[in-house]
């Protein structure tokens, strides 16, 4: 059993650990706030995206862009999206987990790989996968142009037909106790389809010089916006994770307290017994020692 010694100490050690993950928790609820205005603050421009690009296709039916092009093809570039730390349970594995998957069942034919975080790019190294571009290191609210040079390389693989689809992996935010991993077609686009309750837009478009034009421009913008929001998603679902997780560890490390303090409570009592049976038996050892 141990000593009352080495509880004490067990005990010092894990309430400084305790304040380490408290701190941890204020920290990620603190950024998750930023995070969430940021990804409710770019939800709009990425509709408007969406909108006008249904109305433009709409108009240039006979045109089809490169990125409109479906392919049979089995290859595939993989643009994946996770954070750059952990300590955030299985936000990063699960989406990593969903896109190896996914690239295996469909394009086992010269995967390759785009990263957007640290933990993404290490996973594919050490598993020596074809990683062609990464941007890790992004900052909380990362500008568009950290993001965009990798992105490009992607997309540039699909221009000069050397991959048949990108694909997009993220870690999606549906609330802070929800995160879900995503993997969707990047390219060729997919315009949805304006659904029946789906206003049309409030005044007719004037394009110049045409709807070609216009579109040849909106489709690389709106795959870019896409990836944009997929970080931005991404990080707000990273800190949700992390906050839960450090809240999760604060908690286990106060019953681990409780539970040792009890611990060492008995052990005391146990000591301090011990000490009084030697006591009672060394008097009773001199007094018939005595007679």
């Amino acid at each position: 059993m141990p000593s009352v010694r080495d509880l004490r100490g067990r005990i010092r050690a894990i309430k400084n650990t305790q304040k380490i993950t408290k701190a941890m928790q204020v920290v990620a609820a603190t950024k998750l706030r930023r995070a969430q205005a940021a990804v409710q603050a770019t939800r709009p421009y990425s509709e408007k995206t969406i909108e006008v690009l249904q109305t433009t296709a709409a108009l240039a039916t006979e045109y089809r862009h490169p990125f409109l092009e479906q392919r049979e093809g089995k290859r595939g570039v993989m643009i994946l999206v996770t954070a750059d730390r952990g300590l955030a349970g299985a936000v990063n594995t699960n989406t990593i987990r969903a896109a190896a998957r996914y690239m295996n069942q469909n394009h086992p034919d010269q995967p390759r790989w785009v990263t957007l975080g640290r933990k993404g790019r290490d996973f594919m190294i050490r598993y020596r996968r074809d990683v062609i571009a990464d941007a890790s290191g992004l900052p909380d609210r990362p500008p568009l142009h950290t993001i965009l040079p990798a992105v490009a390389v992607a997309l540039q693989e699909y221009l000069e037909g050397r991959t048949d689809r990108v694909v997009l992996a993220y870690a999606k935010w549906i609330s802070t106790m929800r995160q879900e991993a995503v993997v969707r077609t990047l390219v060729p686009v997919e315009i949805p389809e304006r659904s029946a309750d789906q206003k049309a837009p409030a005044a007719d478009y004037i394009y110049e010089p045409d709807p070609e034009a216009v579109l040849d421009t909106l489709l690389p913008r709106y795959v870019e916006t896409q990836v944009y929001q997929a970080v931005l998603e991404n990080q707000a679902s990273f800190y949700s994770a992390q906050m839960i997780a450090m809240q999760n560890a604060t908690n286990a490390a106060g019953d681990f307290i409780r539970d040792l303090t009890l611990l060492m409570n008995k052990v005391r009592q146990a000591t301090i017994t011990t000490e009084l049976m030697e006591i009672v038996g060394g008097a009773e050892a001199l007094r018939s020692a005595s007679t």
